[in-house]
C-alpha cells in the first residue's frame, strides 16, 4: 500500500490573486496614518506576519517613538483590514487553482490549505475556491501567535495532514513559504506573487513554476 502524501497549499498569491490587493491596501493604510513607504517595500513583505510587516515598514517610514508606533501600527492594521474587505469584489482565482486542489485529491494527496490569513479573509478565499469537499484540513491566523516567517503555521498544517515531513510538499508564492524546508518539507514556488526566480531559489525552493496549473503538471507527471 502506498503511503499517503500531503500537499500544503498557501492561499494568498498562490491560489487567489490577492498579493497586489494586499500591497495596495497596506500602502494606502500606511500613507493615511502618516507613514508612507514605497510600494516595493510593501510588496517584498507580503506574506509575513502582519505585526512584523508593519513594524518593518514603520522603520522604513521613520516612525521611531514607541507610543506613536503602537498607535500608528494599530490604526494601520485596522485600515488595511477595512480596505481589503472593500476590495473583496476584485479578488479572482489564479490559473489552475481549483483544478490543483481537486486534481491533488483525485491523485490521492492529503490536501491542506495552509494559510495564516485572518479567518474573515480566508473565508472569502474559500468561497472563491469552492473546494472544501476536496480539502482535508485548513489553518488560519487564529492557529498561531506569529505567522510566517515563523514556521509554526506550516508545522501545524503538517500535523493536521497526518503525514510526515518527508512525504509532504509545500507550495507558495513568497520567499517566506520556503520556511517549510527548515522542517524537512520540499518546497515548490509559483511566480504568481510577483517574486523573481533568483529570490525564490535563494530562499530555498526546489522547483519554480508559473502557477497552480504548473504545480498540477508536476503532480501528474510524478515529478513531486
Amino acid at each position: 500500500m502506498t503511503s499517503p502524501r500531503a500537499l500544503l497549499l498557501d492561499v494568498d498569491g498562490t491560489l487567489v490573486d490577492s498579493t497586489y490587493v494586499h500591497v495596495w491596501t497596506w500602502h494606502r493604510a500606511l500613507a493615511e496614518v502618516g507613514a508612507p513607504v514605497p510600494f516595493v517595500e510593501v510588496h517584498h513583505r507580503i506574506g509575513k506576519d502582519g505585526s512584523t510587516l508593519v513594524g518593518e515598514l514603520l522603520d522604513i517610514a521613520g516612525v521611531d517613538d514607541d507610543e506613536d508606533r503602537d498607535r500608528v501600527a494599530s490604526r494601520a492594521k485596522d485600515l488595511h483590514s477595512e480596505y481589503y474587505a472593500e476590495a473583496g469584489d476584485s479578488l479572482r482565482l489564479l490559473p489552475g487553482a481549483r483544478e490543483l486542489v481537486r486534481g491533488a485529491k483525485e491523485q490521492g494527496w492529503v490536501t491542506v490549505l495552509a494559510t495564516s490569513a485572518p479567518p474573515s479573509e480566508f473565508a472569502e478565499a474559500r468561497g472563491l475556491l469552492d473546494v472544501d469537499d476536496a480539502v482535508d484540513a485548513m489553518t488560519t491566523g487564529e492557529d498561531v501567535d506569529t505567522a510566517k516567517p515563523d514556521p509554526t503555521i506550516v508545522a501545524i498544517a503538517l500535523e493536521r495532514s497526518g503525514v510526515d515531513a518527508a512525504s509532504a510538499v509545500m507550495v507558495g508564492d513568497a520567499t517566506w513559504d520556503a520556511i517549510a524546508a527548515t522542517l524537512g518539507i520540499r518546497s515548490v514556488a509559483v511566480r504568481t506573487g510577483g517574486i523573481g526566480d533568483a529570490e525564490l531559489r535563494e530562499a530555498g525552493f526546489s522547483e519554480i513554476v508559473d502557477d497552480a496549473a504548473g504545480v498540477l503538471d508536476l503532480l501528474t507527471s510524478g515529478t513531486l
